[in-house]
């Protein structure tokens, strides 16, 4: 199966992305320490687009002709975006090298300014909007690293549960609190959406690993398989779950509605189906809040993209209740 799908009635597409500051911008001493770990020079600095942090995506070919990945922010530009990174630091450590995911080499933290170094991953990223065979590939390439990693081989990162603890809850805030702006649809519906919603801890239950945070601009390339990065948000849970999370950005970018992907995890096949709506009900409700809340320093664009993802996530949930 080839080529684009069918464009869907009402197109919602990914905004534009912060600019990134390119290496020859970083501080003297971060690009010393890169230098001083990697122990060559560096002869090309490449900035990587895509993703919402406001730090440093840069591909380095060192002098001896080896590579690597750096990525640095600092805490003036997105205080936010500079804990994920500590977080990525902590996760990227504990998993296998087995999930081909990229290794952690080093980690710079002065307190102002954090980078992280990583093995550099030789793909690119998959098209936009999605073409059918590469989704294909995206979703036989997850089935097989849940395969691999159920149960999961690490005990240092905590469940889906404890993870999103404070994430998941956005129906039951907008319940006590209805802000302007909320769509019809969610006003009509949030006692009932904050009752679902509440179920989700439960319904994530699993000993599979998960990506927990994934989109197209965390996936590259490689071959026939894709290789998942940015494991930021690493956690375990039930495995159906990623599928869940990632099929309000595919409808978004110009892929096919949420089932079709479901219809690729086995483990989503094998689901509860309430359990499945629960998640949808949690995801929908993340996104709706978001979307509602001012714009973070150096991120403009992100409530526009969780507003797209929030539409997606409602619609699908509106779906499966029946709820008009």
């Amino acid at each position: 199966m080839r080529g684009h799908f069918p464009e869907p009635p009402d197109p919602l597409t990914a905004p534009s992305r912060s600019r990134r500051p390119d290496l020859q911008e970083l501080p003297h001493r971060l690009r010393r320490w890169v230098v001083a770990t990697l122990g060559s020079g560096i002869a090309h600095s490449a900035t990587q687009t895509g993703g919402f942090s406001p730090g440093a995506a840069c591909r380095l070919v060192l002098n001896n002709g080896e590579r690597a990945f750096l990525k640095a922010v600092s805490l003036t530009a997105n205080r936010e975006a500079a804990a994920l990174h500590r977080r990525e630091a902590l996760t990227a450590s504990s998993l296998p090298p087995t999930i081909g995911a990229p290794a952690l080499l080093s980690v710079f933290d002065d307190g102002e300014w954090v980078g992280l170094l990583m093995s550099d991953v030789n793909g690119r990223h998959l098209a936009q909007p999605w073409r059918a065979d590469e989704l294909e590939l995206v979703m036989a390439s997850l089935s097989r690293l849940h395969e691999s990693v159920t149960p999961s081989p690490t005990s240092a990162i905590g469940s889906y549960a404890e993870t999103h603890a404070d994430q998941l809850g956005g129906w039951r805030r907008l319940a006590a609190a209805p802000p302007e702006g909320l769509d019809t649809w969610s006003r009509q519906h949030l006692d009932r959406l904050a009752g679902l919603e509440s179920m989700w801890p439960t319904a994530v239950d699993g000993n599979t690993l998960l990506h927990a945070d994934l989109r197209t601009d965390n996936m590259l390339l490689v071959g026939n398989d894709v290789v998942f990065v940015d494991w930021a948000w690493a956690c375990t849970g039930a495995a159906w779950v990623d599928a869940v999370a990632f099929a309000p950005s595919v409808a978004m970018q110009g892929g096919p509605p949420p089932q079709w992907l479901l219809d690729r995890c086995s483990q989503a096949a094998a689901a509860d189906p309430e359990a499945v709506t629960t998640v949808v009900a949690a995801v929908a409700g993340y996104f709706t809040e978001q979307a509602l809340l001012p714009s973070p320093a150096n991120l403009p664009s992100l409530r526009e993209f969780q507003a797209q993802q929030g539409h997606h996530a409602r619609s699908w949930l509106r779906e499966r209740t029946g709820w008009r």
